[in-house]
């Protein structure tokens, strides 16, 4: 069942949202050749905490970081760790929840580490953004999940990418993932309607190459399987009667 959220149920999950889109601004600077992921994901526990919020991955069915961090060929999931160290030219995914009263919002960004990206590397980064903006502007009352996937798929594909089909985006608010999932593909047969109160987390995965991917013996890390690169940005969305809520910037 989807969940329809009250208005003291959307403040909180907007007060949870604004820590991450403050997150952003911390963390951002400091993506640059040397970093430890394992420093940037303490950065990112500390500035939660500090604001009276709960890091929503550490500890989500034994997930043991605050941030997902994924480098390059990695599509989601990547664990932070001391030996991982961000290089020049790498392409980064960086996923963050938090949890403040209750309630949560999630959210990711990708970026390029260090000097000048490739021009296959902007393209990508373009096309993913743009994927995710118009797959936000079709999360309206009245609308269909499958609009959002149709609008994410059709930018991505239009771009000469892949949209992952193993992975969707996902219903959010007193858990992590809640119904409905958001392919970001269209699948067959019926798909849920939206309606005023849902809130969503919209995020498109977008491979350079083909949509397969594997998982890795860590359990965790989702990988391209054909090591082409990834790129993955999200936001936490809340449905309304106009236009849709972001939560997360």
């Amino acid at each position: 069942m989807i969940a329809i959220r009250q208005d003291w149920e959307i403040e909180r999950i907007k007060a949870a949202g604004r820590v991450i889109a403050d997150l952003w601004k911390v963390l951002g600077p400091k993506v640059k050749p040397g970093a430890a992921t394992s420093e940037l994901d303490k950065l990112a526990y500390d500035f939660i905490t500090d604001n009276q919020a709960e890091p929503a991955f550490k500890g989500y069915r034994g997930y043991p970081a605050t941030l997902c961090i994924s480098i390059n060929q990695e599509v989601v999931h990547g664990i932070p760790r001391p030996e991982r160290i961000l290089r020049e030219g790498d392409l980064v995914g960086i996923d963050v929840g938090a949890s403040k009263n209750g309630y949560i919002a999630d959210a990711a960004r990708s970026y390029y580490v260090g000097g000048s990206p490739s021009p296959e590397i902007l393209k990508l980064l373009a096309a993913t953004k743009q994927a995710l903006e118009l797959g936000i502007q079709s999360a309206k009352a009245g609308s269909k999940v499958s609009d959002i996937s149709r609008a994410v798929q059709q930018a991505a594909e239009a771009a000469g990418f892949s949209v992952v089909r193993d992975l969707c985006g996902h219903g959010v608010g007193q858990k992590l993932h809640e119904e409905p999932e958001i392919p970001n593909y269209v699948k067959s047969g019926s798909s849920p309607a939206l309606a005023e109160g849902m809130v969503l987390a919209i995020e498109p995965m977008v491979n350079a190459g083909g949509h397969q991917v594997k998982f890795l013996s860590d359990g965790w890390t989702v990988v391209t399987a054909d090591s082409s690169l990834s790129a993955h940005f999200e936001d936490t969305v809340v449905v309304t009667a106009g236009q849709p809520l972001i939560v997360t910037r």
